[in-house]
């Protein structure tokens, strides 16, 4: 199940027992209300005989609400974090797959500037879409960027350019060392090579 899937699900379920709560609680205040109006019109305590206060149907309300909310936040990630990946992270994934799959030719500019043989990095970065060649530019000229560091010249979120790292490092473009709580990127020892021929 993912995860917009699991949320809808969870928060008609919340919603349900909001709503049936709530038209308990309505219907025990009517009923004390309709108790009261009996004892004023009779002149006599009848406060043995009407039902459960309706506070205690608010109050029960609230805490199955927040006790299923709450445990599903919980649970949230174990839940939904690896059973179905996103599709558009797929898409994306295919997207560059095919693009590395493309001949050298394909890689040359129609005008003719960067000779790809000469030039193995320019021919890596021409293949690769638009995002992807804003990480691994950084990372090819100063080798051991700090992902933080990458983030900020590239102007992406943290979790784009942890995605886009991600997707790099499994194509064997380039590979992380974790270092304290963030990571330093080096190109892989393949496009080092291409690198300086």
């Amino acid at each position: 199940m993912n995860r917009r899937r699991a949320d809808t699900v969870v928060g008609f379920l919340v919603a349900a027992v909001l709503i049936v709560g709530g038209a308990l609680s309505w219907d025990a205040y009517q009923q004390q209300q309709a108790f009261k109006e009996m004892e004023s019109m009779m002149g006599m305590s009848m406060g043995a005989v009407h039902g459960t206060n309706p506070l205690w149907y608010v109050l029960g309300t609230l805490l199955v609400s927040a006790v299923i909310g709450g445990g599903y936040l919980v649970v949230r990630d174990d839940l939904t974090g690896t059973d179905a990946p996103d599709r558009s992270q797929d898409e994306e994934e295919n997207a560059t797959a095919r693009e590395s799959a493309e001949s050298p030719e394909e890689a040359v500019q129609p005008n003719g500037a960067i000779n790809p043989e000469s030039q193995p990095q320019a021919r890596v970065l021409d293949l690769l879409p638009e995002d992807e060649r804003r990480i691994l530019e950084p990372v090819l000229s100063s080798p051991g960027i700090t992902q933080i560091e990458l983030r900020d010249r590239s102007d992406f979120s943290k979790s784009k350019v942890s995605q886009t790292v991600s997707a790099l490092e499994k194509r064997g473009l380039l590979y992380r060392e974790r270092q304290g709580r963030t990571y330093r990127i080096y190109p892989s020892d393949d496009l080092q090579q291409n690198q300086a021929h």
